[in-house]
């Protein structure tokens, strides 16, 4: 089934690397919503929205392209980088695709080295991830998607 995974990487490229992972289980177009494009997300089966997290949110690209572009009613599915815990961070993706009547599939997260404000001082937080090990499980949960309608 054909994939679009809309996302925004900033920083490590934590989000990326995990997306590239899940990339390779299927047929996946990534599209970076920080790039100003054409976008017809009515010609995919289901689609991604993933973020790092930042102040416990998706970064607000990421929220207003949801806003903006994701289709009504199309299956959707959500993926996230987090220094220390992912906490609500998916309260605001999940409200907007609701609103859309999009059918939620699920979502993967896992930590990524954060580096942000204080964490700076003492090299950053979750050194060394996404590891294998996190871009294993991404992938797993990315062929958990193959066999729902879309």
């Amino acid at each position: 089934m054909k994939t679009a995974v809309c996302y925004c990487s900033r920083h490590h490229g934590n989000t990326l690397k995990v997306l590239e992972a899940m990339a390779r289980e299927g047929d996946v177009e990534l599209i970076d919503v920080t790039a100003r494009q054409a976008v017809h997300l009515e010609e995919y089966g289901r689609i991604g929205l993933a973020s790092g997290v930042y102040y416990g949110k998706f970064h607000p690209s990421v929220l207003a392209f949801a806003r903006q572009y994701l289709p009504k009613g199309r299956p959707v599915f959500f993926v996230c980088t987090y220094g220390a815990s992912p906490g609500k961070s998916l309260d605001g993706i999940t409200s907007i695709a609701r609103e859309k009547g999009c059918p939620i599939l699920g979502a993967f997260g896992c930590r990524g080295l954060d580096t942000f404000g204080p964490f700076r001082l003492v090299g950053g937080i979750a050194k060394g991830h996404p590891d294998e090990a996190d871009l294993g499980q991404a992938r797993a949960f990315y062929r958990t998607l193959g066999g729902r309608p879309g």
